[in-house]
């Protein structure tokens, strides 16, 4: 399975962005994230616990794109809608997800986004392998319903609590093998999930052996986005609680690895801690600057 081919990035600042808010606008989130002070932010392309998508007009595309040009903020991401399940062994929840994934696609690349991230999918009883057919089945439909878009899925890495799947890096390797249309599918890792999964990133050597795993399951070059999370649950918890950066039981040194990672380097590295201020400052503001202060060069 071949893995598509990237660019040496080594000398490229890693690109810090993190999911913000849509309300108001979808520019909002991409000034939001220019005034915070990142380079590339995550949204959402609708309402994230509905169904129903609003009508996505063409002030609201126009707005977008001139927010992108004029504030530099680039490679922005997308996330799905948190109902949608690719993996369900129940028809109408499954023929459902596939409609709204499908509206999904068409609307990031309408706004001039080329990453949506999707969580995999969860098989609710009917076994990793039935889940994984499903979710294989889901994204050709997907894909025959949106020929000559150039939005790229990216499945997203979880911690594998209930029945989600993607906690084990092999499901994506199978995912991969199993489309017909590989080269539409990208991975976004996660590392609160990765860590709750049960692969250590702490010393350097865990970190490496995570990643020698993941290249071995999928090949580094189809990893697309990293969401950059501590997590709240130790290790192999299966618990998905994010927490800021360093504040967790994942530690800093996790962090240190991987924004000094040239893998790494060109391709959205999204925050998705928790909101709020501190003293005055958004967590945001927080969590960039310590992230920034760990970079060697």
């Amino acid at each position: 399975m071949a893995s598509p081919k990237k660019k040496s990035t080594r000398l490229t600042p890693p690109h810090f962005g993190a999911h913000m808010s849509m309300a108001g606008g979808y520019e909002r989130a991409v000034h939001s994230a220019k005034e915070i002070g990142f380079t590339t932010t995550q949204l959402f392309v609708k309402s994230n616990n509905q169904w129903r998508a609003a009508t996505l007009t063409d002030d609201h595309i126009s707005a977008f794109r001139s927010a992108l040009a004029t504030t530099g903020i680039t490679t922005p991401v997308a996330h799905n809608s948190y109902l949608i399940n690719l993996a369900s062994p129940d028809d109408a929840l499954w023929n459902k997800s596939i409609d709204a994934m499908t509206v999904e696609v068409e609307r990031a690349e309408a706004l001039g986004i080329g990453e949506l991230v999707a969580h995999p999918g969860a098989h609710t009883g009917s076994g990793e392998a039935a889940g994984v057919a499903r979710i294989v089945l889901a994204l050709d439909e997907i894909h025959r319903r949106t020929r000559g878009v150039s939005v790229i899925i990216d499945l997203e890495t979880t911690a594998g609590q209930g029945s989600c799947l993607g906690a084990d890096f092999a499901h994506f390797g199978q995912i991969l093998a199993g489309v017909a249309e590989p080269e539409r599918l990208g991975v976004c890792g996660d590392t609160c999930h990765v860590f709750a999964a049960g692969y250590a990133l702490g010393t350097k050597e865990e970190y490496d052996s995570t990643m020698a795993a993941l290249e071995a399951a999928i090949g580094i070059g189809r990893v697309r986005v990293w969401h950059l999370n501590d997590s709240q649950k130790p290790l192999g918890s299966r618990v998905d609680r994010h927490a800021g950066i360093g504040l967790g039981c994942l530690g800093i040194e996790p962090f240190r690895h991987m924004v000094n990672d040239a893998r790494w380097r060109g391709i959205p590295l999204i925050l998705e801690t928790p909101k709020g201020t501190k003293d005055g400052e958004s967590l945001d503001s927080i969590n960039l600057r310590t992230l920034k202060s760990l970079l060697i060069d």
